[in-house]
């Protein structure tokens, strides 16, 4: 049984940090790239990074570029995401997700939701003084 559990998330301040991370099992994470989607209230989903299998190419939104970081650690079948200087603007439920089609990361983009199959629950983060 496929199954990703997120966890990290919370209550922090602006210019505040929080590590979310993403444990994956039923299946062999190395084979497939990832990426980490977020949610706000009435917004989108929309992808904010994500990591190929192959190459480790990363890609990040233009929003969180120079503050996230993606990495993975396959012998964990966890993926990570760094989130640091936290802004009002970055809370929301954050969901880590596996690119099944191997089509959707790239280095320009996460690619459209229909690439992932496997989703987490989600983890909320909330950025408020």
């Amino acid at each position: 049984q496929v199954q990703l559990v997120e966890s990290g998330g919370g209550l922090v301040q602006p210019g505040g940090s929080l590590r979310l991370s993403c444990v994956a099992s039923g299946f062999t994470l190395d084979f497939y790239p990832v990426a980490w989607f977020r949610q706000g209230p009435g917004k989108e989903r929309e992808g904010v990074s994500c990591m190929t299998h192959n190459d480790g190419s990363t890609y990040y939104s233009a929003s969180v570029k120079g503050r996230f970081t993606i990495s993975r650690d396959n012998a964990k079948s966890t993926v990570y995401l760094q989130l640091n200087d936290l802004k009002p603007e970055d809370a929301a439920v954050y969901y880590c997700a596996i690119d099944t089609r191997r089509m959707g990361c790239s280095g320009a983009g996460t690619g459209t939701l229909n690439n992932y199959a496997y989703w987490g629950q989600g983890t909320q983060v909330t950025v408020s003084s």
